[in-house]
């Protein structure tokens, strides 16, 4: 795929006629440089403010270790459990019970293990993702893949925007267009909190995490799920392919869990660690990078588990099948599960969620486009532009249709980021898997041929559901 709009881009300029022949031929010498193992400067790096800021002592306990790399980890997670993911996992529970859990079990064993290649060319090369497909694609491909990946982080920041401004109307009762615009103000208190260090952001991050799944713990312990149903649903169901609303759902899932920014944030912020750039200290931070992202997602399938079960135990088993919008979750917990105590819990969870999506997007956002086109911006600047991109179609939805149109809003961003996902799929499995790019860190062939089958099956799902779409409309 990107070979082709590669060889668009050349056609279309004429092979390149009017780049210099010294600077093309530059390009073929860093496809087959020798590889490198200095670390870049930290003019040149990602996110400089915080690059290498946290130190690694070879002299500590490998435990103490592992807590130092920790971090860049729950950061990603985060965006596994955006608001974006409650509308389509509620939805999910409440209309097809526990069938979709298997949906989310093998989208976070997708995210796994993309988020752990996102890593690895964070670490061995120094670069983010934005910055290598930068370097070694033309400028008009380039240029696609960051047109393509802002469409999809503004996916992203509308859900979050939306998420937060529903739970601030459940909580406080402020109204949700004046919600929205409250959301503006968190691009400045992030920068806030950047000043006092990469380590404070990871620990509000942690504890936001950490009171989400508090929440749902005490709503699965109140809704007494069926533990037989939950266990069959972690196998996949061929219904899947056959029912269109059903994959309509599935996709949105997916895209809400695996998330195209996230592979460039976390190539990125793992260059926050002051690692020691020699073959061991390299080959050590891959693997405590690999438990960190591990266990951060797995409590990231904990918490997308927990709401699509909640769903299912009390708005399915109850016969509310038709509760999609957030806010009627909200409404009919306390009378179904008999304490008002649920919809307050449901809610707090919901604005911690949003303000921690709220954190990493903007982060994102920063990386992407300073990445793809060597632009640095003021980071409040790159983050304000960030919220409008998303705030502005949030206040013309919510105006022209109420609180009716954003579970359909919510869902359809997830579709779309499923949709721009591959465009960062196959660009990351392409550096990774290049010994040229790589050195003796490329993927070995069996990780290979697993990251070709992962981003071709994410493809063609998408695919699949675009032909299903369009077949319902022609009916």
């Amino acid at each position: 795929m990107l070979h082709y709009i590669e060889q668009i881009g050349r056609k279309r300029k004429g092979q390149d006629p009017g780049r210099p022949a010294r600077m093309r031929k530059s390009r073929r010498m860093i496809d087959t440089e020798t590889f490198d193992y200095n670390a870049p400067t930290a003019g040149t790096a990602s996110l400089p403010e915080v690059y290498r800021s946290i130190p690694i002592r070879a002299s500590i306990s490998r435990w103490r270790k592992m807590l130092a790399f920790g971090g860049p980890g729950l950061l990603v997670a985060v965006g596994y459990m955006d608001p974006g993911n409650w509308a389509t996992d509620i939805a999910g529970g409440s209309r097809y019970a526990y069938e979709l859990l298997s949906v989310i079990l093998i989208s976070n064993w997708m995210a796994i293990l993309l988020q752990t290649l996102a890593a690895r060319l964070g670490v061995v090369t120094g670069r983010d993702l934005a910055q290598a497909c930068r370097a070694y694609y033309s400028r008009p491909t380039a240029i696609g893949l960051w047109i393509l990946c802002e469409i999809a982080i503004a996916a992203c920041d509308l859900a979050e925007v939306i998420g937060s401004a529903i739970a601030l109307q459940l909580l406080f009762g402020i109204p949700l267009i004046w919600g929205v615009c409250l959301t503006a103000f968190d691009a400045i208190v992030i920068l806030y909190l950047q000043h006092h260090g990469f380590r404070f952001v990871e620990a509000l991050v942690a504890a936001l995490i950490a009171t989400i799944g508090i929440c749902f713990a005490i709503e699965i312990f109140w809704a007494q799920p069926e533990w037989g149903g939950i266990m069959r649903g972690l196998v996949p169901t061929a219904r899947l392919l056959r029912d269109p609303d059903m994959l309509y759902i599935a996709i949105s899932i997916l895209g809400a869990t695996v998330m195209p920014h996230n592979l460039y944030l976390h190539s990125s912020i793992v260059q926050t660690r002051a690692i020691e750039r020699t073959r061991a200290g390299i080959r050590e931070a891959i693997n405590y990078n690999f438990a960190d992202s591990t266990i951060a997602l797995s409590f990231a399938f904990f918490i997308n588990a927990a709401i699509l079960v909640m769903g299912a135990a009390v708005f399915y088993r109850s016969g509310r099948t038709d509760i999609a919008e957030i806010q009627d979750a909200y409404k009919t917990l306390t009378p179904l599960l008999g304490t008002t105590m649920a919809s307050y819990l449901f809610a707090i969870a919901l604005l911690c969620s949003g303000q921690n999506a709220t954190l990493t997007g903007t982060l994102a956002g920063q990386i992407v486009m300073e990445g793809f086109l060597n632009i640095r911006l003021k980071p409040w600047l790159r983050r304000l532009i960030t919220r409008l991109i998303a705030i502005i179609p949030a206040i013309i939805v919510t105006a022209l249709s109420g609180e009716n149109g954003t579970a359909k809003l919510l869902i359809l961003s997830q579709v779309i980021l499923s949709l721009q996902l591959s465009f960062a799929v196959f660009p990351l499995v392409m550096f990774t898997s290049d010994p040229a790019k790589m050195g003796e860190f490329a993927n070995p062939r069996w990780l290979r041929i697993l990251s070709w089958t992962v981003g071709f099956s994410i493809a063609l799902l998408n695919i699949w559901l675009l032909w299903q779409t369009f077949t319902e409309w022609t009916k």
